[in-house]
């Protein structure tokens, strides 16, 4: 059985990176190779020298909406603070909500200047609440004016730049959350890897807070995965497989990508198109079937992340590696560096 505390470590709190680095491609990379064991130390840019020709890179286009609503109860003027997991209908949402106490069934709450009114409509297993939104004109524009980035709680730093908790290939909106290991790509990296023969595939999962939902049972086989949207192309499929076909090797941009592709893959290793709902959990013990290497950021302790990676490179290594990081002084979890886990 593994144990919660299998998956804890220490980290000095001013090691939390508060805002991203002024160049995407210039945080600090961590490289592991799990066949040597080894650390190196180099740049984010450097991932070019380690992607060869006809390997495959996956990257997530899901893009970050406003999702953090701050608004008031109708009747009593009570503030409320929404944050929208998963579209369910047109204009029903699943959403968290700060205080709890405040959200009963039938409860009417304001956001903007009664632009948009959402009420209350049942209770989910997890503690959050179903809504029905109420407006006028285009869900979307209106979130996207009153709505703010749904960023980390331990990133206590105003974003200056709302585009900088997006990647440079954010395309289809729906995520609560960044895929945090993309945001070290530029424009022009990505352009490298491509001129290097790399063919770089396009995936959607659209991320839920579920993903950083703390893991409360002491034995991490019970805890219970949010579920999340993904999409898979026939192209983006027929691409993997055939770079496997080949005896080349696929490489996961972020843990999210982790997880589609593991949803979507059987167990002679053929990954299929599909779109639908994952609520996969990956820990130790997993037997990975899609993907060779793994480029991700540093996760929080206990976190279901931490358990993905150590399942993919061992508990116990993936502890030495962090304690080197933070002996090394790497900056962690959203806006901090990364780690390429060959």
């Amino acid at each position: 059985m593994w144990r919660l505390e299998d998956f804890d470590y220490d980290l000095p709190e001013e090691l939390i990176a508060q805002k991203p680095l002024e160049q995407r491609d210039m945080s600090r990379l961590l490289v592991y190779d799990r066949k040597t064991k080894s650390i190196d130390h180099r740049i984010f840019h450097d991932i070019v020298e380690y992607l060869e020709t006809g390997d495959t890179l996956v990257i997530n286009d899901t893009r970050v909406i406003p999702a953090r609503l701050i608004g008031y109860r109708e009747d009593t003027g009570g503030k409320i603070e929404f944050l929208l997991l998963k579209r369910l209908e047109a204009d029903k949402w699943e959403i968290i909500e700060r205080p709890g106490r405040r959200a009963k069934i039938g409860t009417v709450f304001v956001f903007g200047n009664g632009e948009l009114k959402a009420r209350i409509l049942e209770k989910t297993s997890q503690g959050g609440r179903i809504v029905e939104f109420m407006y006028d004109g285009i869900f979307e524009e209106i979130l996207d004016k009153l709505g703010q980035m749904p960023l980390p709680p331990y990133i206590k730093e105003k974003l200056d730049d709302k585009e900088r908790y997006q990647t440079v290939y954010a395309k289809n909106e729906g995520s609560a959350a960044a895929p945090t290991a993309g945001l070290h790509f530029t424009n022009e990296l990505l352009q490298r890897i491509k001129n290097k023969g790399v063919n770089i595939v396009h995936i959607t999962l659209h991320v839920g807070l579920g993903t950083f939902r703390p893991v409360k049972e002491n034995d991490i086989t019970k805890h219970q995965m949010h579920s999340e949207y993904y999409q898979v192309s026939r192209q983006a499929a027929d691409a993997i497989n055939d770079t496997h076909k080949a005896g080349h090797r696929v490489f996961a941009v972020g843990t999210t990508c982790v997880r589609t592709l593991e949803a979507v893959t059987d167990g002679q290793g053929i990954t299929h198109a599909g779109d639908g709902w994952t609520d996969i959990f990956i820990y130790p013990g997993y037997r990975f079937k899609a993907i060779d290497a793994l480029i991700t950021n540093f996760h929080l302790p206990k976190s279901t992340l931490l358990m993905l990676i150590s399942a993919f490179a061992g508990r116990e290594e993936i502890l030495r590696v962090y304690k080197e990081a933070v002996e090394q002084r790497y900056r962690f979890f959203s806006f901090g560096d990364a780690m390429l886990i060959l």
